[in-house]
């Protein structure tokens, strides 16, 4: 089957680094429009209005939306009016409604609808999963900490409403969560710690039903941390660089040490359910998000400035 055409929305640091890469070695796609403020792919079409582009570009059946969560229901909502499929980059929305409300629209007109978890794809998620099909799980940690200055930048929407904060990173952690758990799990309780000068949480310490804990935090130099540690009747599990290498009982088990393969994974899953005529939407990750946001108990904590 010929490549289809895709477009891109929102040119910037994580469009770059993954979708652009991924979509180029993808035999299923090719890139053929940009629609951003200021960034731009070298060699293709860049559009600064959504608008004209949809009107220009009837070629273009596919938009992948890159851009923040809070803009992005306006794109997704305009692009499937108009008769396009739409993938969303993780978180897929700013609230759940809004989301619910996209899936509500695209199954009404036959089009697809992808709320993407990109860590769900890394190496060893699903031989994890397999693993733990069968176990009964006594605990569960996550320990996810990571540099804000390092992976956003001078990226001061992450910090206002509806940007997430810490859940940003987070949210791939219980994305993987999400996937892996044989039984769902609730939050019971949350700590999220506020910078005085800013909307949204730069760390978070998170309970769930069935022993499980969390620990966000978006302050760490040097060497990241982005692990979950599952404690079984029949062993202990414990998923490396964010679901990429899989341990058992501290032993070497499935996996490799890199992240690559995980966005070319997200753009075959997309070839898939268009070929189907499918959509697949998955809130579960981004429940637990505003279950915290609403059972946290605030802490402000020092200023934070890139």
């Amino acid at each position: 089957m010929a490549a289809r055409n895709i477009a891109l929305v929102g040119i910037g640091k994580i469009a770059l680094d993954q979708h652009v890469p991924a979509i180029a070695a993808s035999p299923d796609w090719t890139l053929a429009a940009t629609i951003s403020r200021k960034g731009a792919v070298d060699g293709v079409p860049a559009y600064t209005d959504f608008a004209a582009f949809l009107a220009e570009r009837p070629d273009v059946p596919v938009v992948s939306l890159c851009l923040p969560p809070v803009p992005r229901f306006a794109y997704a909502e305009t692009a499937l009016l108009q008769g396009r499929h739409v993938m969303l980059e993780k978180p897929p929305g700013a609230t759940l409604a809004e989301v619910q409300e996209l899936e509500r629209l695209a199954a009404a007109r036959g089009l697809t609808l992808y709320t993407t978890w990109h860590s769900r794809m890394a190496h060893a998620v699903q031989p994890a999963r397999d693993w733990l099909t069968d176990k009964v799980i006594r605990r569960a940690h996550i320990t996810w900490r990571e540099d804000v200055r390092k992976w956003h930048p001078g990226q001061d929407w992450v910090f206002e409403p509806g940007g997430m904060g810490v859940f940003d990173p987070g949210i791939n952690a219980l994305s993987i969560l999400t996937h892996i758990l044989p039984q769902p799990v609730h939050l019971t309780g949350a700590e999220l710690e506020f910078p005085a000068n800013r909307q949204t949480p730069i760390a978070a310490r998170l309970a769930f039903s069935g022993n499980v804990t969390a620990d966000f935090d978006w302050r760490q130099t040097g060497p990241q941390t982005w692990d979950i540690e599952v404690e079984t009747d029949r062993g202990v599990l414990a998923l490396r660089m964010g679901g990429n290498v899989l341990e058992i009982d501290g032993q070497p088990a499935a996996g490799q040490a890199s992240i690559m393969g995980e966005y070319p994974a997200l753009y075959a899953r997309m070839t898939e359910l268009v070929q189907a005529g499918a959509r697949e939407v998955d809130l579960a990750p981004m429940v637990h998000v505003a279950d915290a946001l609403t059972l946290g108990r605030r802490i402000l904590t020092d200023p934070f400035d890139f």
